[in-house]
């Protein structure tokens, strides 16, 4: 993911997002807090945020795209985040789309239109136990076309 982010979206690469887990179903992007991802109040920059969602929806979505064997465009059309908590640790991405991705590629695969679908992101810090805390929730249109 490093490299992809330096070679195609240098920004992507500054909060240095790590791929924990990347199946056929579900992908978990971890992004560390650090000095980069940080904002003035010591927790994980919104921007920094919106970058980890990305990377784990798209990257199940260039998953599945590349599974498809297909040639398909990848775009995000829309955004929308809901703020529950505070992130004050590394913050984990989790994207459990893969299913409904893989119909909406074979979908854009056999239609000359855009198909463009909502994908759930949820973001959460691991705590002292071991379990998952949600501190974000996204909401990203993915629209994917066939390439000619």
């Amino acid at each position: 993911m490093r490299l992809f982010g330096w070679l195609k979206i240098p920004l992507l690469a500054s909060v240095r997002p790590s791929v924990v887990e990347l199946s056929e179903t579900r992908c978990v992007v971890k992004v560390p807090l650090r000095r980069w991802s940080k904002n003035h109040l010591g927790s994980m920059y919104f921007g920094a945020l919106a970058i980890g969602a990305d990377c784990a929806g798209g990257l199940l979505a260039m998953d599945q795209i590349k599974r498809s064997g297909g040639k398909v465009s990848l775009v995000f059309k829309a955004f929308q985040a809901q703020f529950l908590k505070r992130p004050e640790s590394d913050v984990y991405f989790i994207c459990e789309e893969g299913q409904a991705i893989r119909d909406q590629v074979r979908r854009a695969l056999a239609s000359e239109e855009r198909i463009t679908e909502p994908m759930r992101i949820q973001a959460a810090v691991r705590l002292p136990d071991g379990a998952f805390e949600p501190v974000a929730e996204f909401t990203l249109e993915l629209s994917l076309k066939r390439k000619p």
